[in-house]
């Protein structure tokens, strides 16, 4: 009888062994998850290079240079001039110098109005519609209208209603109401910064009834019913609760809004075409004009770096004062 010689014993692995390798094989798929969504942000940002860092940085490169309609076929080879195109930008006491002041205070006081009378209406409309009544969802949709309505159409609508024989702001103002002697030139001369204004606020309110509407939506209604107890009145509730908790959301909305309105190209281009009055020659048109029709790209390209060097400086104030009253709040 024969007996089956016993097996060869298996050798002796390390049990470190398994678990050295096991990162060997995991890596691979872990970076994959990890690059993923890098990978797909990549077109995106390629996209944002291409769409805005890249003419930036060309702008940047005109404004050190004497590009004039001379040198628009081969723009590269224009004479370099250092900073004299923003000496020339900032010579206040020269015409050119005085008319970039001129619209620069233009635009101060144009963004302040609108971005406070949008403020307000947007804030007031959106506490309006907390309360629950008929008809309540029609007029949320009707109030964001302006917003949806493209800037082209309902500007060039504003166009036809400012006109001063058949428009209709003149006949409701001068035939029906009788408030002025006479019908009023809207698209020229001083009255034209109103009807900018007018424009602007008309078209921008509802985006912040929609931002202030949605930040109402985190405020407990437990805080205005124990606030109704204590005796508090609407005023009181809308100074002590609302704008406070508000205060985050109308941080982000002023400087979006603020952003948006200095640089607002658009309204006031077609509202009053390539040349724009002076009582209402904002900082974009003008810069247009200094490059397009001046033919001096030189100069409106170290126009356009000003103004984007002040806008950094006015977000980093803005977002530093706002950072430190936060804090300030919290404690």
């Amino acid at each position: 009888m024969t007996t089956a010689a016993p097996a060869e014993a298996a050798p002796h692995k390390n049990s470190s062994g398994p678990a050295e390798q096991t990162p060997r094989f995991r890596r691979p798929g872990r970076i994959r998850r990890i690059a993923l969504p890098y990978l797909l942000l990549l077109p995106a940002l390629i996209l944002e290079l291409l769409v805005h860092l890249v003419p930036m940085v060309i702008g940047i490169v005109m404004s050190f240079k004497e590009l004039t309609q001379f040198y628009i076929r081969d723009w590269g080879a224009a004479p370099w001039t250092g900073l004299s195109n923003y000496a020339v930008s900032v010579d206040f006491d020269a015409p050119v110098g005085e008319a970039l002041l001129h619209s620069f205070f233009v635009t101060v006081a144009f963004t302040l109005l609108s971005v406070g009378l949008c403020w307000l209406i947007g804030t007031a409309a959106a506490v309006y519609m907390q309360d629950t009544f008929r008809g309540r969802g029609l007029l949320r949709a009707l109030f964001l209208v302006p917003y949806a309505l493209p800037v082209y159409a309902a500007v060039i609508t504003w166009v036809f209603m400012f006109q001063h024989d058949n428009g209709l702001v003149n006949h409701v103002l001068h035939d029906q109401l009788g408030l002025t002697d006479k019908p009023s030139f809207w698209l020229i001369g001083d009255n034209s910064f109103v009807a900018l204004l007018v424009v602007s606020v008309w078209k921008g309110w509802p985006f912040a009834f929609l931002i202030v509407m949605a930040g109402l939506q985190n405020i407990p209604k437990e805080q205005y019913e124990a606030a109704a107890l204590d005796g508090a009145g609407m005023w009181q509730q809308i100074r002590r609760i609302t704008l406070p908790s508000l205060r985050p959301v109308n941080q982000v909305l002023v400087l979006v809004l603020f952003l948006w309105t200095f640089n607002d190209f658009n309204t006031p281009f077609v509202l009053f075409g390539r040349t724009a009055p002076q009582a209402a020659d904002l900082i974009s048109v003008h810069i247009y004009q200094a490059s397009f029709v001046t033919w001096n790209f030189g100069t409106g390209s170290a126009m356009s770096v000003l103004l984007l060097l002040f806008l950094l400086v006015v977000t980093g104030v803005y977002l530093l004062l706002t950072s430190r009253g936060r804090k300030t709040a919290d404690v």
